[in-house]
């Protein structure tokens, strides 16, 4: 009855089981029906992991899937329910669990996000405007960043989780400003560090919580998805009290296009552990009395050709890190890249890029668009 019930939800998106299109589902476990049934995601990422289906083209399946939004029809059992109570419950993204995500995700191995990744290291969503390379795209989302900044020589500037100090080094080489750049990645920085010596960028290891001193800009690319929607409002209060008066802040984050205060379970076990997509509301109300938000830019679909780029480049270079990575690694950083390309896609996700000033300044609005 349930294996039925699933065929028949598939189809209704348009993905047949054991079809042949690229999009359709190869189920070799019968036992697939049953699990995706309880567990919903959870299942669908872990029984691909476990090799009990595959299809050429996770994108286009996920796409299709999130489309007809089927997530919505499958109920899960209550075991699925209570994995959600955590995150509504606790606060799992307080400063003592705040580096389980550095130490299960960013700390893997450099090795294996260089095999992907652009010549700035960036893990984050590119901008693809006149361009169909990474590179390129990559360092346009440089260049727009410092452009809504406007960065000048001499400008001190803040980069909470600065990832593998690409951001701090481009800004440095091209801006002639000074950086002061702050992650919990252990991994992340002592790379960084070598990436930008004899440059004028600082790193520490620090959680956002801590950082002291006042700055001309602040920039935060990638890192509020993990700050919780029980720590919004301390994430602002943190940047708002290091911004001087006359400053720019800009926000970088992956977006939900509904408020949530739990974790996608799949993605929280084996990717992002407690990671959390803000709505514009919670950004809104955790800005509410701190900041003027000045420009809004949503660039989420240039996030779904970026994780097609970043999984062609990881496929390419899979033979290098075979040894190190199990089998089923790679099928767990595949599903990964393509399942994200695809809820991009269906506009399930969004990137965006919020320019902020401080609202007791009541300074003139900054150029945001170039």
């Amino acid at each position: 009855m349930i294996a039925k019930t699933i065929r028949e939800l598939m189809e209704s998106a348009d993905i047949s089981i054991n079809g042949e299109r690229p999009w359709d589902i190869r189920v070799y476990d019968d036992r697939w029906y049953a699990r995706i049934w309880r567990d919903k995601n959870l299942g669908l990422g872990e029984s691909y992991m476990d090799g009990w289906w595959d299809c050429p083209r996770i994108d286009k399946m996920i796409k299709r899937l999130l489309a007809a939004r089927l997530h919505e029809k499958v109920t899960g059992s209550p075991r699925h329910l209570l994995r959600m109570l955590p995150g509504i419950i606790l606060n799992l993204q307080s400063k003592l669990r705040s580096r389980i995500v550095a130490e299960q995700h960013y700390d893997l191995g450099n090795d294996l996000f260089l095999s992907f990744l652009d010549d700035y290291l960036q893990y984050s969503c590119g901008y693809f405007e006149g361009t169909d390379d990474l590179n390129e795209a990559q360092r346009n989302k440089l260049a727009i960043i410092a452009g809504k900044l406007n960065i000048k020589p001499g400008d001190s500037v803040l980069d909470i989780g600065c990832g593998w100090g690409g951001l701090a080094r481009y800004l440095a080489e091209n801006h002639d400003c000074e950086v002061t750049a702050v992650n919990i990645s252990r991994e992340q920085l002592a790379f960084a560090a070598d990436f930008c010596k004899d440059l004028p960028v600082h790193f520490a290891e620090m959680d956002y919580r801590d950082i002291e001193g006042e700055y001309d800009k602040i920039v935060s690319v990638g890192m509020f998805e993990h700050v919780g929607y029980r720590n919004y409002r301390s994430f602002m209060r943190a940047a708002h009290s290091c911004l001087k008066p006359q400053g720019i802040f800009l926000l970088h984050t992956i977006g939900g296009n509904e408020s949530c205060t739990d974790c996608d379970p799949w993605i929280s076990r084996y990717i992002f552990p407690n990671g959390m997509l803000p709505s514009a509301a919670q950004i809104g109300r955790s800005a509410e009395g701190l900041f003027v938000i000045e420009d809004w830019h949503n660039f989420g679909p240039h996030y779904d050709t970026t994780l097609m780029n970043w999984n062609e480049n990881f496929q390419q270079n899979w033979p290098e890190l075979a040894d190190e990575y199990s089998e089923r690694f790679k099928r767990m950083w595949e599903y990964y890249l393509q399942s994200c390309a695809g809820a991009f896609r269906a506009r399930d996700m969004q990137l965006w890029q919020v320019v902020m000033t401080r609202e007791d300044a009541c300074r003139e609005q900054p150029c945001c668009r170039l």
